[in-house]
């Protein structure tokens, strides 16, 4: 391969555009484009993943790089004089959480995920100085797990309240084009850059081995795209973010805070009226841009401290009894901590916990006759991967709880690797000690340094 990547170089580039966003935020930038180069399309290249799907044209990240200074080239001039053709998204359907439905993924071609790549790196440094802070899905230096502390510290400051959790309907499928258009409009109006957006929105699906000739619907970012966050977060921060900041906050009587990971969001009021007030008016703020919210998904739960003494038995009987509230698979709930003070703790959603399980069981019944050693090492990599994401402060016994059914899982079908004789426990305990599971680990701390 002739030549290397440039990051430094690109870097560059995305913090001189970074700082003349940053300097005039009502500014809307004309020429963008230009940055986009051989070494910058490279780089790009360097962040696509190479082992992803392969796209309606069936071309592979190994196909690609095996001339990958002309293909750059060539892209990079069929992207500045307009003659880049966005080949049809191939589209497969994975299923969601609860298993009742399945989501629409687009996957695009790898030519065309790496000028997305591209695409998507200038607008995230323009954007980024315009985002809030109460965003922190598909974003830089921001996880998961950030979004979950500070809604955590928010509900803990404000001693509960009242969460309205909003859920869209199939958000990504129903983002209005002539509305991002619109948002797109007050920032980013390079040509170039738009005319390839658009072609990216007008792209035809691939689905079952035909093309399916779309009526350029006017619906909707391909999910699994490498430029639907952006957009996806750039649609969001105008309909929700900087309206509940500038709009509605001010118009409160209490205490309220936005916390939104992607197109989930949730806010806080401490407040009851309040969070009446903020419920009334949302369907009316997503319809507007085109959006719908889920009728029995959105709704406003009571989330206030409970009384102090300790909880009774049944507390789905007692009416001002607070709920919970999930939140990226953790729900949130009060709870006494050692020193008898009620505090918000989070545990592991319970389906989730059982939708690990099975796929375990389903692993180990399908290696089952592989060697000891090759299955520890696969089980060990599971197993801090679980940790890895729901290790947090409190949650330790569903961290066990996992780790023990693991255990009892890989028991059973290692006992079922012969006809023979049942493997006791006694037997599993002594393999065990030669191919110990990790313990539990909290990874994530909420404790003060």
């Amino acid at each position: 391969m002739a030549g290397t990547s440039s990051p430094t170089t690109v870097s560059t580039k995305l913090q001189r555009i970074a700082t003349l966003a940053r300097e005039d935020p009502d500014r809307v930038l004309t020429t963008l484009a230009h940055h986009i180069d051989v070494p910058f399309l490279r780089e790009a290249y360097r962040r696509t993943r190479k082992d992803g799907a392969v796209g309606s044209d069936g071309q592979t990240a190994q196909s690609y790089a095996e001339d990958l200074e002309t293909n750059l080239a060539s892209l990079l001039h069929r992207f500045q004089a307009g003659t880049y053709y966005a080949p049809p998204v191939r589209r497969v359907y994975i299923p969601k959480e609860d298993g009742k439905a399945s989501r629409p993924i687009g996957i695009p071609s790898f030519e065309d995920k790496v000028l997305q790549r591209a695409v998507a790196l200038v607008l995230e440094a323009v954007y980024e100085q315009d985002f809030l802070a109460c965003s922190y899905g598909f974003r830089p230096q921001r996880s998961a797990h950030q979004a979950l502390d500070a809604c955590w510290q928010q509900t803990m400051q404000m001693k509960g309240g009242w969460v309205i959790k909003i859920d869209i309907k199939s958000y990504f499928d129903t983002i209005p084009h002539p509305e991002l258009r619109a948002i797109l409009n007050q920032r980013v109006r390079d040509g170039v850059l738009r005319r390839t957006i658009d072609k990216w929105l007008k792209a035809g699906v691939l689905e079952n081995g035909w093309v399916r000739r779309v009526r350029h619907t006017d619906t909707g970012v391909p999910q699994g795209s490498g430029v639907a966050p952006v957009l996806s977060n750039l649609f969001l921060h105008e309909v929700l973010d900087t309206w509940f900041e500038h709009v509605v906050k001010p118009r409160l009587k209490g205490a309220a805070a936005l916390c939104r990971f992607a197109d989930d969001a949730t806010i806080l009021c401490a407040r009851e009226s309040d969070a009446q007030r903020v419920m009334a008016v949302l369907p009316a703020r997503f319809a507007k841009y085109g959006l719908t919210l889920h009728p029995d998904k959105t709704r406003v739960i009571r989330f206030t401290r409970p009384p102090y003494g300790d909880p009774p038995r049944r507390r789905r009987n007692i009416p001002t009894w607070p709920g919970s509230v999930d939140l990226l698979g953790f729900p949130l709930y009060w709870g006494k901590s050692q020193r008898g003070v009620w505090v918000v703790k989070r545990k592991t959603d319970s389906a989730r916990l059982s939708r690990a399980l099975k796929r375990i069981n389903t692993w180990c019944r399908e290696h089952r006759h592989a060697k000891l050693g090759w299955q520890h090492q696969h089980l060990v990599q599971k197993l801090h991967g679980h940790y890895g994401y729901y290790g947090k402060t409190g949650n330790s016994r569903c961290l066990d709880q996992f780790r023990r059914g693991v255990i009892r899982i890989w028991r059973t079908w290692l006992g079922r690797r012969s006809q023979r004789s049942e493997l006791r426990w006694g037997r599993f305990t002594r393999l065990l000690k030669r191919y110990p599971l990790p313990q539990v680990k909290i990874v994530h701390s909420s404790l003060p340094t």
